[in-house]
């Protein structure tokens, strides 16, 4: 579709800051940077990846039971962004947090630098492709 390239760079400073921090594992600045965006917006897609973004704070501080709470909430708001919103590929993303969610269900999950160590992290990526261009995250929209 032509000119659907231009809505990537109408993305949000405040979400590319997200999906950039998040991707070099500093999950809590990566959520606290959407928070205000998220109170303008009241989107539960970036409340959905804030929450998604602290279920990995957990899993960095050894909490499997924290994992689990937040995995299970996330799940809840991001799943009627499939497959794709603001370039994200939201059906990878909910299959990785199920994987993830599976992980720490275990009857022993590792906790503590176990966890730590051995979760199974996540990144996100953006493809311009897949941003629609009515998202009301867009800037100026």
């Amino acid at each position: 579709m032509e000119g659907r390239s231009n809505h990537f760079e109408g993305l949000s400073t405040p979400f590319r800051t997200f999906v950039a921090l998040f991707n070099d594992g500093h999950f809590w600045e990566s959520h606290e940077v959407l928070e205000k965006p998220w109170r303008e917006y009241r989107s539960n897609f970036y409340k959905g990846l804030i929450i998604y973004a602290s279920a990995f704070v957990h899993a960095q501080r050894g909490n499997p039971r924290g994992v689990r709470k937040q995995m299970v909430k996330a799940a809840g708001y991001l799943e009627e962004y499939r497959p794709f919103y603001l370039g994200v590929d939201v059906e990878r993303l909910l299959m990785h947090l199920h994987r993830c969610l599976a992980w720490v269900q275990g009857s022993e999950p590792p906790t503590g630098e176990a966890l730590a160590s051995s979760f199974p992290y996540d990144t996100i990526v953006l493809d311009p492709s897949r941003v629609r261009g009515d998202e009301v995250e867009l800037s100026g929209g």
